[in-house]
């Protein structure tokens, strides 16, 4: 590994040791400044949005901007891996490669400012990408309105995949995703006398499975939907019936018209679960984030360009029910998202994730070839790369 991929492995490492939640990550956006305090001023700007960070570097002969985006949040996961550089923070962990991330935004940054090419780039450090989501309200901030890319490229670590190797599709990647937590709320007691109660736990215990009937029953098979229940709280003590119980979970599906009618569906099982139970419910759907949908045009472009280039090898994947802010970018501005084989075989989101840091260059050599490539290309009618 060369001395200047060995620098952004050990940012990498700095940036491990640091996981921290959404818009909370303030010694992450101090590393960042840090490290960006040591590039030549001149040829960077930067600006801060909440504990997010925006920079750009000046082209030489700017007629349009490229971004790339990459996310600084971690995850409330005590880490297990074997690292000697393990979190700091307990309860807290990059097990989704935002470290990697943000180290390979460095990467392609640092080669620009000392390989500049005519057109302008801007790094976009996002934060709360795990939650409650980021992208959305940077997109909208004055601060990044005027730098807004005319394309932009981010990517995601990929555990299945071996280092090497890049996947990517035109058209939905990712899925829409919304967060469920339906709080549930009726009469405790005591366990000897249960009618004079309203159990909160057996209406919990019937919704769930409830709950699991709309994927198999209402969504068209054709189409894609996951409904998930990953937590369940309720009652205080193993002989006082329950008062209170909440569930906690999530929605996924490949459209939005599909998301619809899911949360349509709950809507209506919740309803009859406060009849049937004579209990009060509420539903609150916490953070949504839009599809992932690559540019179709763009990628195909990407693809072929990384085919001829001799660099990483390419798999054309299938969509994921995986979840990702960056679909707000998307919606507004072309490019798109590409998985980067990481080969660990835990996966996202465990406790014992090591993604294979020589997929770092090939990260770094792959943005950084494309945009330059892509630079260099004729302006399409309306200025647009």
């Amino acid at each position: 590994m060369s001395t200047e991929i060995q620098t952004f492995v050990e940012f990498r490492r700095q940036l491990h040791l640091i996981p921290e939640p959404g818009f909370a990550e303030f010694k992450t956006q101090r590393f960042l400044l840090d490290r960006l305090a040591e590039l030549p001023a001149d040829r960077i700007e930067i600006r801060t949005w909440r504990t997010g960070i925006l920079v750009k570097v000046k082209g030489t002969a700017p007629q349009r901007t490229f971004g790339y985006r990459a996310d600084m949040d971690g995850l409330p996961i005590e880490e297990d891996t074997s690292y000697p550089f393990r979190s700091v923070h307990p309860g807290y962990m990059h097990a989704c490669g935002h470290d990697m991330h943000m180290a390979i935004g460095l990467g392609v940054l640092t080669r620009f400012v000392e390989q500049p090419m005519a057109d302008d780039l801007v790094v976009i450090f996002q934060p709360a990408e795990e939650g409650p989501g980021g992208a959305k309200p940077m997109l909208d901030s004055a601060e990044l309105r005027d730098w807004l890319p005319d394309l932009i490229v981010a990517l995601h670590v990929a555990p299945e995949y071996e280092v090497g190797t890049i996947a990517t599709r035109p058209g939905i990647l990712f899925a829409n995703t919304s967060e469920l937590f339906i709080d549930l709320t009726g009469k405790g007691g005591h366990a000897a006398y249960p009618h004079r109660a309203n159990d909160m736990v057996v209406a919990a215990a019937h919704l769930l499975v409830q709950l699991q009937s709309i994927v198999a029953r209402n969504v068209n098979p054709l189409d894609s939907a996951v409904v998930t229940v990953g937590k369940i709280e309720g009652g205080t003590k193993q002989n006082i019936i329950a008062e209170k119980a909440r569930l906690e979970g999530t929605i996924r599906t490949l459209s939005a018209e599909t998301m619809t009618l899911v949360k349509k569906r709950i809507e209506a099982l919740v309803a009859g679960a406060e009849t049937a139970f004579e209990c009060t419910a509420s539903i609150d759907y916490g953070s949504n984030y839009r599809q992932v949908y690559n540019d179709e045009t763009i990628t195909r472009e990407f693809m072929e360009w990384l085919e001829g280039s001799g660099g990483a090898k390419l798999i054309e994947c299938t969509e994921a029910m995986t979840g990702e802010d960056f679909g707000y970018f998307l919606e507004r501005i072309p490019g798109l998202m590409f998985w980067l084989g990481v080969d660990t075989p835990y996966g996202l989101h465990h406790a014992k994730l090591e993604p294979d840091e020589r997929a770092m260059p090939v990260a770094i050599d792959t943005v950084t070839g494309y945009i330059r490539w892509k630079s260099e290309q004729p302006l399409r009618e309306g200025g647009k790369p």
